[in-house]
């Protein structure tokens, strides 16, 4: 059956379907674009001088428009921004644009990207801040896949750590742009990457206790390694070692033994203070000892050799005149004897008398014996 344009199609004459009944509208009839594009047009005569649409209005509308894409290309670069400049997509490097009002020629000719070349932008890895609405506060929620990590001992410590970078000065901002796709997300994963290095290569002890310093020092230094071998334009200011933990299910173990080896360590240092101490006195007791030895041997061997030179000088003299010598000695040795003892001295007398001479010590006063006290008591 050929097709009726008047007469409702294949289902016989009238506007209906197959089903006996005419299409339905629903919802609200379309605008009319005749009606809209006349309205237009009447707006636009009323606007040109003399309510006409002859070029004289063609052309002050190109005007208008020329004038207003000559003046899109007006921007303002904010205080903390940098603005670069693209030529067809392609950076002019001498056209970097300082903060304030600044041009560039129109688009698609030219256009301006204003990142942020000062602001300090944070990352936190292994923690997340969440919002809470009731409570109109927040809270940390760890994330348990990014911040456990193995050391170098083969132990399992749970490091949240955040990091500070910026947009390097000079040409930093154009490789930020145009070299990396994700600047956040490679930032996030180069300081993910270069933590579980540094702490695959410390032992557990120090990584809990003291060393944060040096693993923060590392973990910027290998950061900024390798943002730097991607030219990436990023600046690492500071890395933030914000927890460091055994894992929640063993920490109750983890901090016995780590009172143990405080314990340990106190022991030791007591230990090492007293060896500090006794070692030296000893030591000390020991030279005095040594010296006062050698002193006396020193002594001794002097007056040995003293008396054995003097013995020899006598026995010279003996030689050359024996009998003098021996009465020399023999005077010598009664001076000695008698210089400490009381002297009688017995006289034989001549003409038989007696021999007996009182000798009188000047040199010793007379001891006078006093009589004791008169007893007072006792009976009568």
């Amino acid at each position: 059956m050929p097709w009726n344009n008047q007469g409702g199609g294949p289902w016989g004459s009238g506007p209906k379907g197959p089903w006996g009944q005419g299409p339905q509208s629903s919802g609200p009839t379309p605008p009319d674009l005749e009606e809209f594009l006349r309205r237009g047009q009447d707006k636009l005569r009323s606007v040109i001088p003399g309510g006409g649409f002859g070029g004289r209005g063609v052309l002050l509308i190109l005007i208008l428009a020329f004038m207003f894409w000559v003046g899109s290309g007006i921007y303002f670069v904010q205080p903390d921004e940098l603005g670069l400049v693209l030529r067809f997509g392609e950076y002019m490097h001498d056209r970097d644009a300082q903060p304030g009002v600044n041009y560039h020629l129109p688009y698609p000719i030219e256009s301006v990207l204003t990142p942020k070349v000062t602001r300090i932008n944070r990352i936190d890895i292994g923690m997340r801040v969440v919002e809470d609405a009731r409570r109109g506060g927040s809270s940390m929620r760890d994330v348990a896949e990014e911040s456990l990590m193995l050391t170098g001992d083969e132990n399992i410590v749970d490091v949240d750590f955040s990091v500070f970078w910026m947009i390097r000065p000079a040409e930093g901002a154009s490789q930020y742009l145009f070299n990396i796709q994700n600047p956040e997300g490679t930032v996030k994963a180069v300081a993910e990457s270069a933590m579980r290095e540094v702490i695959g290569r410390s032992e557990i002890g120090p990584v809990l206790t003291g060393a944060r310093q040096n693993i923060e020092s590392a973990v910027l230094e290998l950061m900024q390694k390798t943002l730097d071998r991607y030219q990436s334009g990023v600046l690492i200011t500071q890395v933030q070692m914000q927890k460091v933990d055994p894992p929640q299910q063993t920490i109750d173990a983890f901090r016995e033994v780590q009172a143990a080896r405080i314990g340990a360590e106190s022991a030791q240092n007591e230990a090492q203070g007293y060896a500090n101490k006794t070692i030296p006195d000893a030591r000390g007791r020991a030279a005095q000892i040594t010296q006062a030895a050698e002193a006396y041997r020193e002594q001794t061997v002097a007056e040995a050799k003293g008396q054995a030179s003097r013995f020899l000088q006598i026995y010279d003299q003996y030689t050359k005149a024996p009998e003098v010598t021996r009465r020399r000695m023999y005077l010598e040795t009664m001076e000695k004897v008698f210089a400490r003892t009381n002297k009688i001295i017995l006289d034989a007398g001549v003409g038989g008398t007696s021999g007996v001479v009182p000798y009188l010590q000047l040199n010793e006063p007379a001891q006078r014996t006093v009589p004791p006290p008169p007893a007072t008591g006792g009976l009568r």
